[in-house]
């Protein structure tokens, strides 16, 4: 199969994309960011793109794919819910529409969080409730939302924050009391939603752990 990857230069898409470089299922990978990804690999090629809004003469690079793994994003803290809805809403919405038109069978994986709601009081939640039910209604082969949450990162991964790199000394405790994935786990089952897809459009920790194993 081959699949864009959007976000690799973050924590999530960089193990998104390792887990699919490592896949024999994935032929090739297309990693679409703002700015160039520090990974080289046969099967890898790169696409920097300044506005995910507007895609102007580079569309021909983005068709002919089965699956796009959307991981771009930030942290909500200190932006406001205009700002915040541009990058989480605005942004993957209208890049989901173009890859929509441009391939008439892909399978688009979206990256949200726990207790995502559009209906939530808080406002991250909010935003990415309004994504998850945008996307859900855009004319592909499917399209499926992911709530990892808390997410351990792959060997090899360079894009760690320090404060992430300090959390994960304590991760064997953190894990006692709040549910974990692997960033390998992840990418497994965003692999087979493009394989063999999934039983549900929102898969939750559990669903998703279920799917990489199955």
């Amino acid at each position: 199969m081959r699949v864009i990857v959007t976000g690799a230069t973050g924590m999530v898409g960089e193990g998104v994309l390792l887990e699919c470089l490592d896949s024999p299922d994935v032929d090739k990978v297309l990693a679409v960011s703002r700015k160039p990804v520090n990974q080289a690999h046969p099967k890898l090629e790169q696409l920097q793109i300044p506005d995910f809004q507007h895609l102007g003469d580079v569309e021909a690079q983005l068709t002919g794919y089965d699956g796009c793994f959307y991981c771009a994003g930030v942290s909500s803290i200190g932006m406001s819910e205009a700002d915040y809805t541009k990058i989480s809403y605005d942004t993957p919405v209208a890049f989901a529409s173009a890859l929509a038109r441009l391939n008439s069978n892909l399978v688009f994986t979206y990256v949200t969080g726990a207790h995502t709601d559009e209906n939530s009081k808080r406002m991250w939640a909010r935003v990415k409730g309004r994504a998850e039910s945008s996307l859900a209604k855009l004319p592909m082969k499917g399209v499926y939302n992911f709530r990892p949450g808390l997410m351990t990162p792959k060997r090899g991964q360079k894009h760690l924050k320090t404060s992430y790199k300090i959390a994960l000394v304590f991760a064997p405790l953190i894990k006692l009391f709040f549910p974990a994935l692997t960033l390998a786990e992840v990418g497994q089952a965003m692999i087979k939603c493009v394989k063999t897809g999934a039983p549900k459009q929102v898969l939750e920790i559990p669903d998703i752990r279920e799917l990489a194993r199955s």
